[in-house]
């Protein structure tokens, strides 16, 4: 244990000494918010402008965030994991090394580019980029979210489902939409929650932390050394994203850490407990998925805005209020969780 928090360590003093630079370019490049892109006025409703009026201040934030994590994350370890298997570090694996490696940062990297490239729509609108539709942006993510459960099933020889309480699900081929399902969905919901500052990274560090204690007794060294990395990044990032934000993880670090953590909860054979230990990821996702269902069905809001972190802000609750009220109730879902694991 004291490796994988010495990594911790390295990964937040290097994050740290990176960020700030790193912000600074952001401001150079123009890599910020435009309030008239961020989809809060989407609605014609007087809460969809009352929350456009509270985020207004908002405009020339810089998003970029997740680019820096996953870029310094992936570089850390592609250093520091060969450096440990040849200092004689014991490396065990429940999985053969490449094909783990292989899915992990698969996921990581291509979910984060689907995002970048939805940032440069949104940041740089009159730019000449082909421009994507929400569908064919949703039909992307679930494609390469199937080519993930593929890999998990082809390459890990992964088919069964261990749910807590019940017991192990053997799925056979069925594994791939399924997994693929929990990929998409914790990617999306990721995405969805990263709305308020701090609220979508801080509860990713609590459910990370969560999986950090199953992977190290699980004896899964190469899990444990990256989530070990991202914590240090994640805990140097959300030191400039607690309210007021410096910076924004952006939609390349919603959807790539959304992702990332449903594979790394499938790869420890916990995606069931996943859903309890992002709980909170699971009902924010929930409540826009219920707005959009009733809209359709019944031509009125269920809410007065979705998703539920907007509709408390709306309803007059502080940012800061909501985002830290958040992070208390996400650490109860994930002791919940590792208790159900």
């Amino acid at each position: 244990m004291a490796l994988y928090l010495g990594l911790l360590l390295f990964s937040f003093i290097v994050t740290s000494l990176a960020i700030v630079p790193f912000i600074d370019l952001l401001y150079r490049l123009h890599f910020t918010h435009r309030a008239e892109t961020s989809g809060l006025t989407t609605e014609a409703s007087s809460a969809s402008q009352t929350l456009h009026n509270l985020h207004r201040w908002k405009t020339g934030t810089p998003v970029g965030g997740g680019v820096l994590l996953i870029f310094l994350i992936s570089l850390l370890y592609l250093f520091l994991f060969p450096l440990l298997s040849r200092s004689g570090i014991y490396i065990s694996t429940n999985f053969p090394l490449k094909e783990e490696l292989n899915i992990l940062f698969f996921t990581f990297i291509s979910f984060g580019l689907i995002g970048l490239y939805d940032d440069l729509l949104k940041i740089f609108p009159k730019k000449s980029l082909p421009a994507i539709s929400r569908t064919t942006k949703h039909m992307l993510k679930a494609g390469v979210a199937f080519f993930c459960g593929l890999l998990l099933y082809q390459n890990l020889h992964i088919s069964v489902l261990n749910l807590p309480l019940v017991g192990i699900w053997h799925l056979g081929w069925w594994y791939v939409p399924a997994s693929a399902f929990v990929i998409y969905f914790f990617a999306s919901a990721f995405d969805f929650t990263d709305g308020l500052d701090g609220l979508a990274a801080g509860l990713l560090l609590v459910c990370l932390l969560a999986f950090w204690v199953i992977s190290v007794s699980a004896l899964d060294t190469p899990l444990s050394v990256f989530i070990a990395l991202w914590l240090g990044s994640l805990l140097a990032f959300l030191y400039f994203n607690v309210f007021p934000a410096r910076i924004w993880l952006g939609n390349a670090g919603a959807v790539s850490f959304g992702a990332t953590l449903a594979v790394i909860s499938l790869l420890l054979g916990k995606s069931a407990s996943l859903f309890v230990i992002g709980g909170l990821f699971v009902i924010d996702f929930a409540s826009s998925i219920l707005q959009i269902g009733f809209y359709r069905l019944f031509s009125r809001r269920l809410f007065t805005i979705a998703p539920l972190h907007h509709w408390l802000q709306v309803r007059g609750w502080p940012e800061a209020k909501i985002v830290q009220r958040a992070w208390l109730v996400g650490i109860i879902f994930s002791i919940l969780g590792l208790w159900l694991s």
